[in-house]
């Protein structure tokens, strides 16, 4: 630990191993591993912290569904993460797991101090509990919905310790009164004070239901709540229950943490019940709690159920680290929710990198290269200047200033804009002064004059480089090395100015940074996507029918935490799991079929296939091109107008060349199975859901 310099301690939530990473994740992850950058540029001496949560219900029951233990089922999913993380090359200083043997102590520790405050006392719980959010619903009725997931609860009656949060909402809203920067985005923070105002009940703190948890000391037969572990994460990585005198020291070092960053779906169990088990446990509260919105794919939000995951490892495959770095910190604003598509990665990608970075960075060092044998060229402090130099500085100096002050305020996407409006002005610059004709020309005033253009250029390219580097690591080191500056992170961005590149410095090998993107590209990483959804349903099909079946234990696999996602290697879908006992299957698994009512707006026999029709159905929010084999039963102009059901939630396919997104829900009648369409006795709107 430097204890010379200021600490800087920030974390990403710790990722619920229920299923594998995607690129959601990537996007908190890479947004910590930006501003862990910076600030160790900066000079402060920075932790930043990752991790998995492996505990929980969801996830004994999703290893029971896979054929695994709960352990086995953790340290596969886990490895995931830390393998997409060193993909990533990530910057992070640690990876926690929460079945850790440290931090089992840093939770025990932690409920010690929590029951020794009189702050935990015990009690009986009967009602509706939901797995999928580690959830109990108050007021509710057997089977009702729960109010977070919209998913039917489970009726459970158990006996519990609870915490008193009920006694902490004075000092949880005079916290927020008193430290505006707590919780940010303003619009979270306000939700946050309204739902404390709204009164607080206490909270369960413990499950005698089932084992896969941390033993609440001194009476094992109870597990401890999955959020009062998993949020612990912050302080037992750091040291909170470890007998190490170092490790103790470590703790007393960083805590409380500078940042916790989240998604916004999360914001309560970090602002209303961590701060409170802190307040409690006579811990000091982190100092801010940074929500960011959710990344959606086709305006949706990436889920498994939907079929829209996209995994990190396609684009960077493809594309590389810093095209995705570049595009999620540039087009999503941070704090609301972004929009994710290939096309957009691409279209970006090659107007930012390639043309504006990549075409300022190339053309400027093989000029000096060119004209001046790869040495920074000596720029004229008198002969030959002109006014355009001066704006370039000008404008440089005042990047450097808006850039920290954006960037600092978590405005990514305009500190990115900031800096590349110099990009543009540098690259307008080079197009104005022509250094290339001005280098044909004889005399000591226009060798001056090339020399001023090239080595302001060059020093602008510099400026943006050193900026950019926390948010595109891996292709600023390139620039800078090919400036012929070495080791980039070693440079104090605190220090940044005009004119600090060494007169006289020899460049690097000069070589293209950001290759253009063509649209093959786009069509690669579509193919990749799909290939590898295909790979993780076989495989999850294999380890379904080996799955051991469980009386009494039905399979879920739902997302705890930030995100839902894609199934992990080797875990069964639920369906299919129950169905190797009894053909039946759960209600969470009859709820991922996503059934909506649509009207049939066009239908065409299909050239060349008896049987088949292509439609076009109007489901409410877009109109879908399906292909039916119902040729034989319905004439095309008699489905005109006519209100059908479609599963919407099925991956495309193609049938006769033709991509069918969706399946038209039709009863199969008598021995030759005549498709009977799915209707309504009542008028039904267009785009309702079935339930």
């Amino acid at each position: 630990m430097d204890k010379g310099s200021q600490k800087f301690y920030i974390t990403t939530p710790i990722y619920y191993v229920n299923a594998r990473p995607h690129v959601g994740h990537a996007y908190t992850t890479l947004v910590c591993d930006a501003i862990a950058r910076r600030k160790r540029m900066l000079g402060f001496d920075t932790y930043f912290l990752t991790g998995t949560d492996e505990h929980g219900q969801k996830i004994e029951r999703s290893a029971v569904a896979a054929g695994m233990t709960p352990k086995q089922f953790a340290d596969e999913v886990s490895g995931l993460f830390r393998s997409l993380f060193e993909k990533m090359n990530i910057s992070n200083d640690d990876f926690i797991r929460t079945t850790e043997s440290r931090h089992k102590a840093g939770a025990q520790e932690l409920f010690r101090r929590l029951q020794a405050n009189g702050h935990i006392y015990k009690g009986k719980y009967t009602g509706q509990y939901c797995v999928f959010d580690e959830l109990y619903v108050d007021a509710a009725g057997p089977g009702a919905p729960c109010p977070e997931c919209g998913r039917p609860t489970e009726t459970v009656s158990e006996e519990n310790y609870y915490f008193k949060l009920s006694a902490f909402a004075d000092q949880l809203l005079a916290h927020y009164q008193q430290n505006p920067g707590f919780i940010r985005p303003e619009t979270r923070r306000n939700e946050v004070i309204a739902f404390v105002k709204s009164g607080l009940r206490d909270l369960s703190i413990s499950r005698s239901t089932f084992k896969w948890g941390i033993p609440v000391p001194g009476d094992p037969k109870h597990v401890m709540y999955v959020w009062l572990d998993a949020l612990i994460n912050y302080c037992s990585a750091i040291g909170l229950g470890s007998k190490d005198e170092a490790e103790q020291k470590k703790f007393e070092h960083y805590w409380p943490a500078d940042v916790h960053m989240i998604g916004k779906e999360i914001i309560r169990f970090h602002c209303v019940y961590w701060p409170a088990f802190l307040m409690a446990a006579g811990l000091p509260l982190p100092r801010s709690v940074v929500a960011h919105g959710w990344l959606l794919f086709e305006e949706n939000k990436m889920s498994k159920s939907r079929g829209n995951i996209v995994r990190a490892e396609t684009v960077i495959d493809v594309m590389g680290n810093d095209a995705l770095r570049y595009f999620l910190l540039r087009e999503v604003v941070f704090g609301h929710d972004g929009s994710f598509s290939f096309d957009a990665l691409v279209q970006r990608y090659n107007s930012d990198l390639a043309n504006d970075l990549g075409n300022l960075s190339s053309r400027t060092l093989t000029m000096i290269n060119r004209y001046f044998n790869g040495s920074v060229p000596y720029p004229s402090p008198t002969v030959a200047r002109k006014a355009t130099d001066d704006v370039i500085k000008e404008h440089a100096l005042k990047v450097i200033q808006e850039f920290g002050e954006l960037f600092d305020d978590f405005q990514f996407s305009r500190a990115l804009e900031t800096a590349w409006s110099l990009v543009g002005d540098v690259n307008k610059y080079l197009v104005d002064e022509e250094p290339w004709i001005v280098a044909e020309k004889e005399g000591e005033e226009n060798k001056a004059r090339l020399a001023t253009i090239l080595y302001t250029a060059a020093e602008a390219l510099r400026i943006v480089t050193a900026l950019a580097h926390p948010m595109l690591p891996e292709s600023t080191a390139k620039i800078w090395n090919q400036l012929g500056l070495g080791e980039i992170s070693k440079f104090n961005l605190a220090e940044l100015k005009w004119a600090q590149l060494p007169l006289g410095g020899k460049l690097g090998k000069v070589e293209p940074v950001f290759p253009r993107a063509d649209k093959t590209s786009i069509e690669r990483m579509q193919q990749m996507e799909q290939e590898r959804a295909a790979q993780a349903a076989s495989t999850a099909t294999s380890s379904a029918a080996t799955a051991p079946a469980q009386a009494g234990q039905p399979a879920t696999q739902a997302a705890h935490g930030p995100t839902d996602a894609a199934p992990p290697a080797k875990a069964a879908p639920p369906v299919q799991a129950a169905a190797v006992a009894d053909g039946k299957i759960s209600i969470d698994d009859f709820m991922k079929v996503e059934l909506r009512v649509g009207m049939v707006k066009v239908a065409e026999k299909v050239k060349g296939a008896d049987k088949l029709l292509r439609l076009e159905v109007d489901i409410g929010t877009e109109v879908r091109q399906l292909v039916a084999g119902i040729a034989l039963a319905y004439k095309p102009e008699d489905l005109i107008g006519r209100k059908v059901v479609i599963v919407a939630n099925l991956q495309p396919r193609k049938l006769r060349g033709l991509e069918s997104n969706g399946m038209i829900v039709a009863a199969s009648v008598g021995e030759d199975g005549k498709p009977v369409l799915a209707g309504f006795l009542e008028d039904v709107p267009i785009g309702a859901k079935l339930k």
